[in-house]
């Protein structure tokens, strides 16, 4: 999950009471991610406008590599296939390596699949 929010510090002094630790990123680069067992949260300060279910292909919730995985472009091309709109950001399909994208569930939520490697 990928959290919108105003004050970093207070968002991480909050989740710190409820034992999530920092995981990741910084204050002063605008995003954090915490981790409480194997639930990962991430913070950004100005960065989106929306909160975000995110998930990362590849990686496991101690962002370590998983193999075999599926490539985000084959991720990409399922909901496509099944008549899913990409509809805010698509992923280059003759691209390789990192990437993303990002839709909207039928409520208008936003979906981000996003590889790291």
């Amino acid at each position: 999950m990928s959290l919108t929010v105003k004050n970093l510090s207070v968002s991480k002094d909050f989740y710190e009471t409820l034992r999530f630790i920092v995981f990741g990123g910084a204050i002063e680069r605008n995003y954090l991610i915490m981790k409480q067992a194997d639930t990962l949260i991430g913070f950004f300060r100005g960065m989106f406008e929306y909160n975000i279910l995110t998930f990362n292909p590849g990686w496991n919730s101690s962002a370590e590599n998983v193999d075999p995985f599926e490539d985000i472009r084959e991720l990409q091309a399922q909901p496509k296939h099944k008549g899913i709109d990409i509809d805010v950001q698509e992923v280059a399909p003759d691209s390789s390596g990192r990437g993303h994208f990002i839709f909207n569930d039928p409520d208008g939520n936003l979906i981000m699949l996003d590889q790291h490697r």
